[in-house]
């Protein structure tokens, strides 16, 4: 059996012709690009917030806010801070810098399914995750802020917890699904993170 080989000017040839076409590098590309800037009104060193005064569509300091915010997503990985709590950080942020009175923000986050384990104490945390909890200075500024932290007792008895595995910062409550009830009753605009 004899075996044939392509030239090498064959193969380039069938090389250029398969390969895609890639465009001539752009020297803008390689240009410095500019730094984005973050700013924390309320919540130091977490949610940050782009600023911008030009955007027509913002919060009005005049009205009352109240947001329930139903926080279901677990981190990732246990030993960075968690992106949801994160998100919840930037609602506080964004509202202080539209210019809306602590006073007129009434924000309550119930910790729930996965992310019910965010609030364990420093001593639960480590014995689950080995590792220390990266979210508790975070819930402390949150509470700090004013956003009432709400924990799920059903959840945590499903977890075989109690509330001394909780952080003091929140406060457990009968159940996530009798809050969202009672707190839609109140007039509170629903969001999941």
């Amino acid at each position: 059996m004899k075996h044939m080989f392509a030239s090498p000017a064959l193969l380039a040839t069938v090389l250029l012709a398969v390969s895609p076409v890639l465009p001539a590098a752009d020297p803008a590309s390689s240009a410095p690009q500019p730094q984005t800037t973050w700013i924390y009104p309320v919540i130091t060193g977490h949610g940050g917030v782009h600023p911008n005064d030009t955007l027509p569509f913002r919060p009005d300091p005049a009205q009352d806010y109240h947001i329930l915010v139903d926080v279901i997503t677990p981190s990732k990985d246990a030993s960075k801070v968690s992106g949801a709590l994160e998100r919840l950080a930037r609602i506080v942020n964004l509202m202080a810098y539209a210019g809306v009175p602590a006073s007129h923000v009434h924000i309550v986050a119930v910790l729930n399914e996965g992310a019910g384990l965010l609030p364990l104490s420093e001593a639960a945390y480590q014995q689950r995750f080995k590792t220390g909890n990266p979210n508790l200075d975070l819930l402390h500024q949150l509470k700090q802020a004013g956003v009432q932290l709400l924990v799920c007792s059903q959840a945590m008895a499903g977890a075989g917890l109690t509330a001394d595995d909780m952080s003091p910062d929140v406060t457990v409550s009968l159940s996530a699904l009798t809050d969202f009830v009672v707190l839609g009753h109140q007039g509170y605009s629903y969001l999941r993170l």
